[in-house]
């Protein structure tokens, strides 16, 4: 059982896919940062605009 475990701690075969796939976690991971913060600034104008509309047409009906 030891002499497998060592066996795959020093086998590499891999290594390159693992170091890959963390990179591009990672980009992903920054771009959604970065995109969410104008995103959330977008939804919350049009959250407002909308709540804005509301409440002069709830106005007009009364």
């Amino acid at each position: 059982m030891l002499a497998r475990l060592r066996s795959f701690a020093r086998n590499d075969d891999g290594a390159i896919t693992v170091d890959w796939v963390v990179l591009t976690a990672l980009i992903v991971g920054v771009q959604v940062v970065l995109l969410l913060t104008p995103m959330r600034n977008a939804l919350v104008s049009v959250s407002e605009s909308i709540g804005a509309k509301a409440e002069e047409y709830g106005d007009f009906l009364n």
